[in-house]
């Protein structure tokens, strides 16, 4: 009779300090980490000593060539200013609390130098990145769109160069926060209540939309 209550006691002391574990572990990754990158893969995306991939929340760079492809102008120099930022280094990333991972596996985060610069923001104030949400825009999301004005009205690096065909116009979902050429498919399935107007790509990036991975605007 004893032996019974004393090994129910146990079970449900021990599931309990499981979901106390969970919890404060989750806590604890939705919190600042302190870690030491390894390498850089490119403008937005790294791998630290541990062997997780992070990429940086809220911005895409562009792409450098791979799998045959030639990538984006400026890819390359993205990668290399955020090696200069972070290779090597000791750093701070604060993992999303929405959305941990990506399809990928690869951590989602903001990251950080030791002095308290958000990586994404230097790396869009420089033109070398543009701020681009995946998800619903979060405490940084104005610190990022402040640097991406700026590089803008400043041609800094990817907005002193004209590397994509021009439109008369581009078609915006409020929803999405993204933004169509006029012909994309998906820009013409957004619903009259969601659609926004652009005549320069320029206007829909300083409002924070991100262009269409389909028909690149």
């Amino acid at each position: 009779m004893y032996s019974v209550v004393i090994k129910r006691s146990s079970f449900f002391l021990l599931f309990f300090l499981s979901i106390q574990l969970s919890f404060y572990t989750n806590v604890y990754a939705f919190h600042r980490q302190r870690v030491i990158c390894k390498y850089v893969i490119d403008g937005d995306t790294i791998v630290l000593t541990d062997g997780r991939k992070v990429r940086y929340l809220e911005i895409n760079a562009p792409e450098i060539p791979h799998k045959g492809k030639g990538g984006e102008p400026l890819g390359i120099e993205a990668k290399r200013l955020n090696e200069l930022l972070v290779k090597g280094r000791v750093i701070e990333i604060l993992p999303s609390s929405v959305k941990p991972y990506d399809r990928f596996g690869r951590v989602l985060a903001h990251c950080f130098l030791l002095n308290g610069k958000l990586v994404s923001e230097i790396l869009v104030r420089k033109g070398y990145a543009h701020v681009c949400f995946f998800e619903r825009p979060d405490k940084f999301a104005r610190r990022l769109l402040s640097a991406q004005k700026s590089a803008i009205l400043n041609k800094r690096g990817i907005w002193k160069i004209n590397f994509t065909t021009r439109e008369p116009y581009y078609i915006g979902n409020k929803r999405s926060l993204r933004f169509h050429r006029p012909w994309c498919p998906l820009g013409k399935k957004t619903s009259k209540r969601n659609r926004v107007i652009f005549y320069k790509r320029e206007d829909a990036f300083m409002r924070g939309y991100c262009r269409c991975k389909k028909c690149l605007p």
